[in-house]
């Protein structure tokens, strides 16, 4: 790159804890940053901190509907028969995702053109709106818009992906990208866990919430309130969250609105980037490491959203349809215990898997087990009592576990695969696609279980069994997809 006064000026690679020599400029936050990590060989807990929580809270509401969502379309008296209750849930659920699917490409151009910070500072804004609004719901379509307003503001998944691998040196990159992938799988549980207890609380706790009250009227808006409260506060968190994107005398953002000018018109060059040539995002779509670490995550985002959707809907449902009959409290303790579970083991046992076998090894042991799992769940049904409680819990927490570990090294293949100039378009691709997928998740299981219900008896297996059987083989495609030649990794990963 020349400068302004036509003089070699070349700029070094923008990633921390990269060998080269670097020339920091005063007053760009990025060099700042990596001016402060080259001097500081240690882990940034601080940062990591902020990042989780800010994770945590924006991840909340996703999925913390479903232990309730049976009973609220109940209540709205949507569905004419008790059968078609899952069909109108799976629609609820997948609005967020689909709107998720149109926004993620605008936020991620947006993270890379003015920041990650103020897009992840926006989104937590609209968590702290829209999950309050959708407590108070009081129509079928009021609780599909705000759903979708949530997924369209909400912007923040693909930018904090980049976020925390530019936060850190390279060596640091697993652990950041395991506090983004742990916070929001606990999230994605802990979600549901506060759903399942705060949901109803005037039925549930007579003696603290009375039927008169604001939560006796709206009976949903404790969970959605609770979540904004810990959403506000992880929005003053956001005020110590360094900036990671690099702005010289504009320089940057001249760039951007250039790729921006010529996307899909010409594969413009942004530079020299010395580990990838991926320019623009018709290019990234070119790059195959890239695109099948962003296929392989979008299978297995599939699989985790069905199986949540259809757990909760199955847990809940009457004994005459194989269910557990389980109360929305019940499924609600089931994911807290899966939430702490993650926890400790993305704190205490993840690390010294990755120091072991690297990040990306041991995502197909954890598909296959994964699958074993869950094929034993129809036969649960035939239990009872504290024999039952206590394998759905262990069941559900290898679930999440296995999950866990999947997801993370997805994400540590997507932001390897590119450079830190395109990560926030890339990752808003990976969002975008993800998000597409995880709209029809929620849908497909719903209508899925609905059917399911209706048709118990004389098919080839029993109604459940085909439920699980349909997830499962969602596993099944990923697993086949993390070999050649769907599946392309970087020698420094394949070495790892």
């Amino acid at each position: 790159m020349e400068s302004r006064n036509g003089e070699a000026d070349e700029l070094p690679p923008r990633d921390a804890g990269d060998e080269a020599k670097k020339h920091y400029q005063e007053g760009c936050p990025g060099c700042r940053l990596d001016e402060t990590n080259e001097s500081n060989t240690g882990i940034p807990y601080l940062n990591f901190f902020y990042i989780w929580i800010v994770c945590l809270t924006s991840s909340l509401p996703i999925q913390s509907l479903f232990p309730y969502i049976y009973f609220m379309m109940r209540d709205f008296k949507i569905a004419k028969q008790e059968q078609d209750i899952g069909f109108y849930a799976g629609f609820v659920g997948a609005t967020y995702f689909l709107a998720r699917t149109v926004s993620s490409v605008p936020w991620g151009i947006f993270a890379d053109k003015y920041g990650r910070k103020p897009c992840i500072v926006i989104s937590i804004i609209s968590v702290i709106v829209f999950s309050t609004l959708f407590g108070l719901s009081t129509s079928y379509w009021m609780a599909i818009v705000t759903r979708g307003l949530l997924g369209l503001l909400c912007g923040i998944l693909g930018p904090i992906k980049a976020y925390a691998t530019e936060v850190c040196r390279k060596e640091h990159q697993a652990l950041a990208m395991s506090v983004v992938t742990s916070s929001r799988a606990i999230a994605l549980v802990v979600g549901p866990a506060i759903g399942g207890f705060l949901a109803q609380p005037a039925e549930k706790y007579p003696n603290i919430f009375s039927n008169g009250s604001i939560f006796g009227r709206f009976p949903y808006f404790l969970p959605g309130l609770v979540i904004s409260i810990l959403a506000a506060g992880s929005c003053i968190a956001c005020i110590w969250l360094p900036e990671t994107l690099h702005f010289h005398d504009n320089e940057k953002v001249e760039a951007i609105d250039e790729m921006e000018a010529q996307v899909g018109d010409s594969n413009l060059e942004v530079g020299k980037a010395k580990e990838s040539g991926c320019t623009s995002t018709k290019n990234l779509l070119k790059n195959w490491q890239l695109m099948s670490a962003v296929i392989l995550y979008c299978i297995f985002c599939l699989h985790d959203t069905a199986y949540l959707e259809t757990f909760s809907l199955w847990a809940v449902s009457s004994r005459k349809f194989r269910g557990l009959s389980l109360t929305s409290q019940d499924v609600g303790i089931v994911l807290a215990v899966s939430g702490i579970g993650v926890l400790v083991y993305q704190l205490a046992v993840y690390p010294f898997i990755v120091k072991y076998f690297g990040p990306v090894r041991p995502l197909r042991p954890s598909v296959v087990l994964s699958i074993l799992v869950l094929a034993m769940y129809p036969f649960m049904a035939k239990l009872q009592g504290l024999e039952l409680k206590l394998l759905i819990n262990i069941a559900s927490l290898l679930e999440n576990v296995f999950s866990a570990t999947v997801t993370t090294a997805c994400n540590i293949l997507q932001n390897t695969a590119v450079t830190q100039e395109h990560r926030g378009i890339a990752n808003g691709i990976s969002v975008t696609l993800m998000s597409l997928f995880k709209g029809v998740a929620p849908a497909a299981a719903g209508i899925l279980f609905s059917w399911t219900q209706k048709h118990m008896t004389g098919l080839l297996l029993p109604g459940d069994q085909i439920l699980f059987l349909v997830i499962n083989s969602v596993s099944i495609i990923g697993l086949i997809f993390t070999f050649k030649p769907f599946f392309s990794m970087s020698d420094a990963l394949r070495r790892s």
